[in-house]
């Protein structure tokens, strides 16, 4: 391994250990069975931690269900009949390459493997491909230097037995995506629903992955959360998308086929452009890429920090015809946080066949019954929530004012919303100081400290995300007033008591901006 390469993988390995510190120090996330040595790939989220991961799945949820009016929600079983992922492709289709090391047993996916040592793309190599880039690279274990075996492949699927009896008959799968509930209910929703095309059912729930080498921290774990839209269009109005005029002026950063081709940088491109030149092929996918990019900008991700990168025809998987991931800057690379594929009617046509049932449904405005044509937004939550992470970690050991971390997580997304600090415990304070915390926490997450000098209070909430401090005087007492902290801009301002749950209320929601306070 050369000298750059170790060091740049050293720092990636500090930054990751470093974040992972961070989140089991302040009670986000810890490694699953920590008292045991751990269990790779497995992750439990700690007090504040299920506070973060449950603001992005609300978020979420009223983003992309209730504040629309034509997408429905469900809540599929992890389990379902093994037929299903017949169908679906992934008993024959769901699967890595694997490569492992003769001399010390390694096992790492052998797309990593090609796109670390060469840095080129390498997802949807087959393992004929690996094989002779790894041959003709003479590419060794990373670990040891020791000789690669052969490449082979994979599944990733993770199976169990239902029932008393354990044979063949018994085996089922634990889901690998939570996509294939929705198109085995799409008929029932679509018949009791009161929907019609074009609409989108979502679902937020556990998947499994039996990941070959799980690593980055929660990046790629075995046990995780996704988000998924099936977005249902009738298969002759794809271009139909009656939104496309809101969004074609918006601009993003877009790392196409052709700039990775090249190995040339990544560009802004508007949506109308991405439209025109053919590299988005329908409005529709346009649109709801638009709304998931809009989505991580709308809580506060740098603009410099994400981007589109568009598949490149080898990397895209059996079901989709196009597909586009939306990528984070991390410390260990550009990385898909999002993926969006346009599917086509590929599963509900696989689940007709294996199923013999007909899953077409009729469209009353042209009168024929179709199968709807899918755009579906993949979103790992485990992976939105270490974006959020990442880019609201906020570390100036220079400033001696303030070298503590302060974590800016959007309002909506902090784990406590508000925390009340009475400035002494006597002389009335903390009696007023808890009524008006208790009278908070109806609304909003609210956290109650004692403990240690105010300054010290306030840098413990500003390490954990709060991004508002109400802290009790004794002015308090004698003007029913308290003293409201920004966490940001570390600014403060008087409040009227009787106006405090409005204030946090229309600062959360950005009704008002904290500089516009008097």
């Amino acid at each position: 391994m050369d000298k750059d390469k170790e060091v740049k993988e050293k720092l990636i390995r500090q930054s990751t250990e470093e974040m992972a510190g961070f989140c089991k120090r302040k009670g986000f996330v810890f490694q699953n069975s920590e008292i045991y040595g751990s269990f790779a790939g497995f992750y439990d989220y700690g007090p504040l931690g299920v506070e973060l991961n449950n603001n992005i799945k609300n978020s979420y949820w009223k983003t992309f269900v209730q504040e629309r009016d034509d997408v429905v929600g469900i809540d599929g079983a992890i389990l379902s009949h093994p037929m299903v992922w017949k169908a679906s492709g992934h008993v024959d289709n769901f699967g890595d390459i694997l490569v492992e090391c003769k001399k010390c047993h390694a096992r790492v996916r052998g797309d990593h493997l090609i796109n670390e040592v060469l840095k080129i793309q390498a997802d949807g190599l087959s393992k004929e491909e690996i094989n002779k880039k790894i041959e003709e690279n003479n590419i060794k274990c990373q670990t040891c230097e020791g000789e690669l075996d052969k490449a082979d492949t994979f599944n990733l699927m993770l199976s169990t037995s239902v029932g008393p009896v354990q044979d063949k008959s018994s085996i089922s799968y634990l889901r690998p995506e939570t996509a294939q509930l929705i198109f085995t209910n799409y008929k029932l929703i679509y018949d009791t629903g009161r929907v019609k095309l074009p609409f989108g059912i979502a679902q937020i729930g556990k998947a499994f992955r039996n990941e070959i080498s799980p690593r980055n921290f929660l990046f790629r774990v075995r046990e995780f959360e996704q988000a998924e839209i099936e977005f249902f269009i009738h298969p002759k109005k794809i271009d139909d998308c009656p939104y496309f005029e809101e969004i074609k002026e918006m601009e993003v950063n877009i790392h196409t086929s052709h700039s990775q081709k090249n190995n040339n940088q990544h560009k802004v491109y508007t949506f109308q452009r991405l439209y025109d030149e053919k590299i988005i092929k329908n409005r529709w996918h346009a649109y709801w890429l638009s709304q998931v990019y809009k989505w991580f900008l709308d809580l506060g991700i740098n603009p410099n920090n994400i981007r589109l990168r568009e598949h490149l025809s080898e990397e895209l998987a059996h079901y989709s015809t196009a597909c586009f991931d939306i990528e984070y800057k991390f410390p260990f690379g550009w990385q898909e946080i999002h993926g969006m594929a346009d599917r086509g009617t590929f599963d509900l046509t696989r689940h007709e066949e294996f199923s013999k049932k007909d899953l077409k449904v009729f469209d009353e405005e042209t009168k024929e019954k179709v199968l709807g044509h899918v755009i579906e937004p993949s979103q790992g939550i485990g992976r939105a929530l270490l974006t959020f992470l990442y880019d609201a970690y906020t570390h100036e050991p220079e400033n001696k004012e303030r070298d503590w971390v302060v974590l800016k997580l959007h309002p909506k997304l902090a784990p406590n919303k508000v925390a009340v600090l009475p400035l002494m415990k006597k002389d009335g304070l903390f009696e007023l100081a808890h009524k008006i915390h208790k009278d908070l926490q109806k609304e909003f997450v609210s956290f109650f400290d004692t403990s240690g000098a105010i300054g010290r209070r306030y840098a413990r909430q500003d390490e954990i995300g709060t991004p508002y401090c109400v802290t009790i005087d004794y002015d308090s007492k004698e003007k029913h007033d308290v003293t409201i902290r920004d966490r940001d801009s570390t600014k403060q301002v008087r409040i009227k008591i009787t106006h405090l749950k409005d204030t946090i209320r229309k600062l959360i929601n950005q009704e008002v901006k904290f500089e516009e306070l008097t």
